[in-house]
């Protein structure tokens, strides 16, 4: 069966771009910056996209491309044992895509409020009390499914599902030419008019001030390197599963660094957007900045909301923004989905037809769990441990192989020969050393205030059965899909 390709280079770059730039890239970024010392933590930040995005992400195009296939065929031909690593990251990408179309969900149901900004005065209450009704529940105590939440849910999974069915360059491609730039458009269109307001440029200042204090302080490096391997799209197969769909003849190392650049570039651009907007707020109720500052779902579903109602033409700006939301998740739950599809297709020989219904109609189901009283905090507990703990796992034990058992170096001359310019031997060195040991350093620090503290103050019996027992559980049936699966003469797509 001949794999599917790419129409165009640019069409590759904004699926890869897609992916990359997601609600993350709004609504952590800029928080990140400002708990890290303003200016001063773009040091680090663009250090971390040296050292760590940009060959990640070279690494991973490589290998998709050299090797065809999906994560898990990728992984088995470079050892027939490592396998599972390759299902231990579609697992990620799975869980991830469940809960993250419940975000989506809220995004498109916010966008038919904004028109008229039925959210009210009270944002926090609407939210958490009116919108999502979260009761007394906990992740484990759902309560009832709540319709208004379900149904943008399907209509997030119809344009998905729509765009996986429709193949790699008649769906994915296609989607991502409108989404992208339907994007950039929105997001500059929200800038030029918000840095003109009163208050505007104190938010960026705020933004842009650099602590340099700050830059001493270890926890800054490490939220600096956390924030590339959180926003890139690396570690769970999405990469690995879009460059297989590359020509052969195809620039890697121009790829790759326009993709890195590109996103990083977006998350400093939201930066303006989302600081802009805070001044503007603060100077509005006469508070400092730092009470109207949140993070996360806050910031967009309770903080924006309530600055939408200050803005002048709240009725043009607060659509355009929520719109700016759904599609920045909409081209990040493709590429997420596309990830377990590929996987299926490659290892079931499947149809893409049969494996995109599958995929789309079992994600559907289990993401309505999401859609319930207690959605939020299930979705709370889950994305702490996939990303924190699962996900930098995966990237960690990535490196490793690939720097010590596969030769980075093999890597580093196979992007180089088929591209235009190339990388120097700093790729190998952050590939065996730098990268693993800033994981490394994250990881355990992540796993100790866990093992410690717990997270979140939910209860230790959801911990163990949510956070470490569903780790543990992809874990395992990573290991057993390893050993049930003969060692086979790959052919080739």
């Amino acid at each position: 069966m001949k794999r599917e390709q790419w129409g165009s280079r640019a069409g590759f770059i904004l699926a890869a771009v897609g992916s990359a730039i997601g609600l993350g890239n709004i609504w952590r970024f800029p928080y990140m910056a400002y708990e890290n010392g303003g200016g001063a933590f773009f040091i680090p930040y663009l250090f971390a996209m040296l050292t760590a995005g940009i060959p990640f992400m070279l690494m991973e195009f490589s290998l998709g491309h050299k090797l065809r296939g999906a994560a898990p065929r990728t992984f088995s031909k470079i050892g027939v044992k490592l396998e599972w690593l390759g299902w231990f990251q579609v697992f990620i990408a799975a869980i991830i895509a469940v809960y993250y179309v419940a975000v989506i969900g809220w995004a498109i149901s916010y966008f038919s409020y904004s028109f008229t900004q039925s959210w009210g005065s009270d944002t926090n209450g609407f939210f958490f009390s009116e919108y999502l009704k979260l009761g007394e529940n906990s992740p484990t105590k759902l309560g009832s499914l709540q319709l208004h939440i379900a149904i943008p849910m399907v209509l997030a999974w119809g344009i998905t599902f729509a765009a996986i069915f429709g193949g790699v360059k008649g769906g994915i491609e296609r989607a991502n030419k409108i989404l992208m730039p339907l994007l950039f458009i929105m997001v500059m269109g929200l800038i030029t008019r918000i840095v003109f307001l009163p208050g505007a440029l104190d938010g960026l200042n705020y933004l842009f001030q650099p602590d340099f204090s700050k830059i001493m302080d270890a926890k800054v490096w490490s939220a600096a390197y956390g924030q590339i391997f959180f926003t890139l799209s690396v570690g769970f197969a999405i990469m690995i599963a879009y460059s297989s769909y590359l020509p052969e003849k195809s620039d890697i190392n121009n790829n790759a660094f326009m993709t890195v650049l590109i996103n990083c570039g977006f998350s400093i651009t939201a930066g303006v957007l989302i600081f802009g907007v805070l001044g503007y707020m603060a100077q509005e109720q006469a508070k400092p900045i730092t009470e109207v500052v949140s993070a996360g779902v806050g910031l967009a579903f309770v903080t924006i909301p309530a600055a939408i109602n200050l803005l002048p033409a709240p009725y043009i700006l607060g659509p355009l923004f929520f719109l700016a939301l759904v599609v920045a998740g909409l081209s990040s739950h493709i590429s997420i989905i596309e990830a377990v599809t590929s996987a299926l297709i490659d290892k079931m020989n499947w149809s893409r037809k049969k494996a995109a219904s599958i995929v789309c109609g079992v994600g559907f189901i289990v993401s309505l769990a999401f859609a319930t009283n207690g959605g939020l905090l299930l979705l709370d507990l889950i994305d702490y441990f996939i990303n924190n703990v699962a996900l930098l796992t995966s990237c960690l034990i990535e490196l490793l192989v690939i720097g010590w058992l596969f030769k980075a170096a093999d890597v580093r001359s196979y992007a180089n020969n088929i591209s235009e310019f190339s990388v120097g031997k700093w790729f190998e060195i952050c590939i065996r050393f730098l990268s693993p040991i800033m994981l490394a350093v994250i990881l355990s620090t992540n796993l100790i205030n866990t093992f410690k503290e717990g997270y979140g103050g939910y209860a230790m019996s959801d911990l163990l059965l949510l956070g470490w027992g569903l780790v543990a559980a992809m874990f395992v049936v990573a290991v057993i899909i390893n050993l049930a699966s003969k060692p086979q003469t790959h052919q080739e797509a």
